[in-house]
Protein backbone atom coordinates (compact mmCIF):
# COMPACT_ATOMS: atom_id res chain seq x y z
CA UNK A 1 0.00 0.00 0.00
CA UNK A 2 1.54 3.28 -1.11
CA UNK A 3 1.31 6.20 1.28
CA UNK A 4 0.30 9.46 -0.30
CA UNK A 5 2.37 12.40 0.84
CA UNK A 6 0.51 15.67 0.44
CA UNK A 7 2.59 18.74 -0.26
CA UNK A 8 1.65 21.77 1.77
CA UNK A 9 2.59 25.41 1.71
CA UNK A 10 4.79 26.75 4.48
CA UNK A 11 1.90 28.66 6.06
CA UNK A 12 -0.67 25.88 5.66
CA UNK A 13 -1.58 23.53 8.50
CA UNK A 14 -2.88 20.18 7.29
CA UNK A 15 -4.55 18.27 10.11
CA UNK A 16 -5.79 14.80 9.27
CA UNK A 17 -6.95 12.98 12.37
CA UNK A 18 -5.41 9.58 13.03
CA UNK A 19 -7.48 6.73 14.44
CA UNK A 20 -8.80 7.74 17.86
CA UNK A 21 -7.50 11.29 17.58
CA UNK A 22 -9.65 14.31 18.53
CA UNK A 23 -8.90 17.96 17.81
CA UNK A 24 -8.81 19.85 21.11
CA UNK A 25 -8.18 23.39 19.89
CA UNK A 26 -6.62 25.60 17.27
CA UNK A 27 -3.83 27.96 18.27
CA UNK A 28 -3.62 31.07 16.10
CA UNK A 29 -1.49 34.19 16.09
CA UNK A 30 -3.15 37.14 17.82
CA UNK A 31 -3.15 40.56 16.19
CA UNK A 32 -2.77 42.46 19.47
CA UNK A 33 0.15 40.33 20.66
CA UNK A 34 1.83 40.68 17.24
CA UNK A 35 1.73 44.48 17.38
CA UNK A 36 2.70 44.57 21.07
CA UNK A 37 5.75 42.42 20.32
CA UNK A 38 6.72 44.74 17.47
CA UNK A 39 6.20 47.78 19.70
CA UNK A 40 8.58 46.31 22.29
CA UNK A 41 11.13 45.48 19.57
CA UNK A 42 10.82 49.02 18.18
CA UNK A 43 11.41 50.51 21.63
CA UNK A 44 14.44 48.30 22.22
CA UNK A 45 15.73 49.09 18.73
CA UNK A 46 15.31 52.81 19.35
CA UNK A 47 17.23 52.65 22.63
CA UNK A 48 19.91 50.36 21.17
CA UNK A 49 20.46 52.54 18.10
CA UNK A 50 20.54 55.68 20.25
CA UNK A 51 23.10 54.24 22.66
CA UNK A 52 25.37 52.99 19.86
CA UNK A 53 25.19 56.32 18.04
CA UNK A 54 25.98 58.21 21.27
CA UNK A 55 28.91 55.95 22.06
CA UNK A 56 30.46 56.48 18.63
CA UNK A 57 29.90 60.24 18.94
CA UNK A 58 27.39 60.67 16.13
CA UNK A 59 25.34 63.86 15.86
CA UNK A 60 22.41 61.86 14.45
CA UNK A 61 21.15 60.03 17.56
CA UNK A 62 17.54 61.17 17.12
CA UNK A 63 17.43 60.30 13.42
CA UNK A 64 19.04 56.90 14.06
CA UNK A 65 16.55 56.12 16.81
CA UNK A 66 13.63 57.16 14.61
CA UNK A 67 15.06 55.03 11.79
CA UNK A 68 15.10 51.96 14.06
CA UNK A 69 11.45 52.51 15.03
CA UNK A 70 10.40 53.01 11.40
CA UNK A 71 12.37 49.94 10.27
CA UNK A 72 10.70 47.71 12.85
CA UNK A 73 7.29 49.18 12.02
CA UNK A 74 7.90 48.41 8.34
CA UNK A 75 8.99 44.88 9.30
CA UNK A 76 5.76 44.38 11.21
CA UNK A 77 3.63 45.64 8.33
CA UNK A 78 5.51 43.40 5.89
CA UNK A 79 5.19 40.23 8.00
CA UNK A 80 1.69 40.82 9.38
CA UNK A 81 -0.37 38.94 6.79
CA UNK A 82 2.03 35.97 6.79
CA UNK A 83 2.11 35.65 10.58
CA UNK A 84 -1.67 35.85 10.88
CA UNK A 85 -2.09 32.83 8.57
CA UNK A 86 -0.05 30.51 10.82
CA UNK A 87 -2.03 28.15 13.01
CA UNK A 88 -1.30 25.10 15.11
CA UNK A 89 -3.73 22.33 16.02
CA UNK A 90 -3.62 20.63 19.42
CA UNK A 91 -5.14 17.16 19.49
CA UNK A 92 -5.25 14.49 22.16
CA UNK A 93 -2.19 12.89 20.49
CA UNK A 94 -0.03 15.61 18.91
CA UNK A 95 0.57 19.21 17.94
CA UNK A 96 0.35 19.88 14.20
CA UNK A 97 1.77 23.09 12.79
CA UNK A 98 2.24 24.86 9.50
CA UNK A 99 4.44 23.42 6.78
CA UNK A 100 4.10 19.83 7.97
CA UNK A 101 5.54 20.41 11.46
CA UNK A 102 4.27 18.06 14.13
CA UNK A 103 5.22 16.86 17.57
CA UNK A 104 3.62 13.96 19.39
CA UNK A 105 2.58 14.90 22.92
CA UNK A 106 4.56 12.08 24.52
CA UNK A 107 7.71 13.38 22.79
CA UNK A 108 7.45 16.86 24.34
CA UNK A 109 10.32 17.59 26.71
CA UNK A 110 9.75 21.30 27.35
CA UNK A 111 6.78 23.58 26.74
CA UNK A 112 7.20 27.12 28.00
CA UNK A 113 6.16 30.69 27.45
CA UNK A 114 8.76 32.84 25.75
CA UNK A 115 7.53 36.46 25.75
CA UNK A 116 4.32 36.31 23.65
CA UNK A 117 5.29 33.00 22.09
CA UNK A 118 5.33 29.34 23.10
CA UNK A 119 8.54 27.34 22.75
CA UNK A 120 8.27 23.60 22.31
CA UNK A 121 11.29 21.29 22.59
CA UNK A 122 10.97 17.57 21.90
CA UNK A 123 12.99 14.77 23.48
CA UNK A 124 14.95 14.46 20.22
CA UNK A 125 15.87 18.16 20.39
CA UNK A 126 13.52 19.52 17.73
CA UNK A 127 12.44 23.06 18.55
CA UNK A 128 9.23 24.76 17.48
CA UNK A 129 7.97 28.26 18.18
CA UNK A 130 4.28 29.12 18.17
CA UNK A 131 4.39 32.88 17.67
CA UNK A 132 2.23 35.75 18.96
CA UNK A 133 -0.19 33.69 21.09
CA UNK A 134 -2.82 35.45 23.16
CA UNK A 135 -2.87 34.18 26.75
CA UNK A 136 0.21 32.03 26.13
CA UNK A 137 0.42 30.83 29.74
CA UNK A 138 -3.06 29.25 29.53
CA UNK A 139 -2.23 27.61 26.20
CA UNK A 140 0.98 26.16 27.69
CA UNK A 141 -1.18 24.74 30.48
CA UNK A 142 -3.55 23.15 27.96
CA UNK A 143 -0.68 21.56 26.02
CA UNK A 144 0.88 20.19 29.21
CA UNK A 145 -2.49 18.91 30.45
CA UNK A 146 -3.07 17.12 27.12
CA UNK A 147 0.44 15.63 27.32
CA UNK A 148 -0.08 14.44 30.90
CA UNK A 149 -3.48 12.95 30.07
CA UNK A 150 -1.94 11.14 27.10
CA UNK A 151 0.90 9.83 29.27
CA UNK A 152 -1.58 8.47 31.85
CA UNK A 153 -3.59 6.77 29.14
CA UNK A 154 -0.46 5.20 27.60
CA UNK A 155 1.04 4.36 30.98
CA UNK A 156 4.27 6.17 30.08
Amino acid sequence: MAEEIRKSRLDETVFTAESGEKKLREIRADKGVFWRDHGVMALLGMVGAGVVLMVIGSDHVAIGSLGAVLALGARGAWLYSEQMRFQWVLSNMRLVGPGGREAYLLELETVRRLFGDIQIITKSGDKHLIKHVANAEAVVGEILAARDKRAKRKGA
